[in-house]
């Protein structure tokens, strides 16, 4: 039985194959896994989310997969709340806890915590809304860079909710979302041991998004979104159906643009989510890189991970 003091993350771009080495490493290391992804917690989004399939799940304890209804929010409070817990659950059943996915902002939140941020102010989200819909969220978009500009840069030009939250935090307290979130980051927080498996340009990544997305496709990724688009509950505007790949077949599904123009629509907001991820990883601190381009990558990981303990 394996024991750590610190959980282990395995971060990196999409597609770059963190969920394979993670099984292999977990079933070495007597570890489960905790996603950190903010597409898997969705229930009935398997294909577009490239979730581990039932087999994997049955070999290695996952968790945070499925939690929540697509037409729910899951925040990145809930998450550190649910990752932390986890953690402590897990280490204390003498197992390692081990945190696998993408989602930046979530590794980054549970490592350093989270600002303290007003509550929604719906009067300010309503003048928003009505903003966007007179100048379209890119409109809206650039005013929020003359606000905040560091924000700005984070948010896409179409992302609505955080387009409106933004500057709902600016309007609610003077001060921009991104001078809140550096001044109140926690002391301490979860520390960790990070491995980021990353090819060493962002191009390398293309062959593996390419077939990755094909493969989507031939598994019946139009045909699931058909289904939840056919709930009638669900809406584009919900931040599960904003996620890649959703987002693109939900419009052509509605007429605007058709099913070719939604993969290849697809492929670039995938490569653009992958390119945000580089940027992101590029910053982060005391992380081991790895290569899966490279010969015998688990064998790397596993004496990194032996070495490190």
């Amino acid at each position: 039985m394996t024991e750590t003091r610190l959980p282990v993350c395995i971060m990196g771009p999409t597609g770059s194959g963190k969920s394979a080495l993670a099984l292999a490493l977990a079933e070495r290391f007597d570890a489960e896994i905790i996603t950190v992804d903010s597409a898997q917690v969705y229930r009935q989004m398997d294909i577009g989310t490239a979730k581990p399939s039932l087999l994997e799940r049955q070999r290695v304890a996952h968790h945070l997969i499925d939690v929540c209804d697509p037409s729910e929010a899951y925040s990145v409070a809930q998450f550190v709340d649910d990752a932390e817990r986890l953690i402590t659950d897990i280490s204390a059943r003498g197992k390692l806890p081990l945190l696998v996915g993408g989602t930046m902002l979530y590794f980054r939140a549970l490592q350093k915590g989270l600002a303290k941020l007003p509550s929604r102010n719906d009067a300010i989200r309503q003048r928003v809304v009505e903003e966007a819909a007179l100048v379209g969220w890119p409109g809206v978009h650039h005013r929020l860079r003359s606000i905040d500009p560091d924000a700005a840069a984070r948010i896409h030009s179409n992302d609505g909710q955080r387009i409106q939250r933004a500057i709902e935090v600016f309007e609610l307290t003077g001060q921009t979302l991104s001078s809140l979130q550096k001044e109140a980051l926690r002391e301490g927080g979860w520390g960790t041991l990070k491995l980021i498996l990353a090819p060493k340009t962002r191009e390398a990544l293309i062959p593996n998004l390419t077939k990755r997305l094909d493969d989507m496709w031939e598994m019946g990724f139009v045909a699931e979104v058909e289904r939840l688009r056919a709930r009638q509950d669900l809406h584009p505007d919900l931040p599960a159906i904003r996620s890649v790949g959703y987002r693109q077949i939900w419009n052509a599904l509605a007429g605007q643009g058709s099913l070719e123009e939604a993969k290849l629509l697809t492929f670039q907001a995938t490569y653009a989510l992958a390119k945000r991820q580089y940027t992101w990883l590029n910053a982060e601190p005391n992380a081991t890189w790895l290569d899966p381009t490279e010969a015998d990558v688990v064998a790397q990981a596993s004496r990194w991970l032996m070495t490190e303990q």
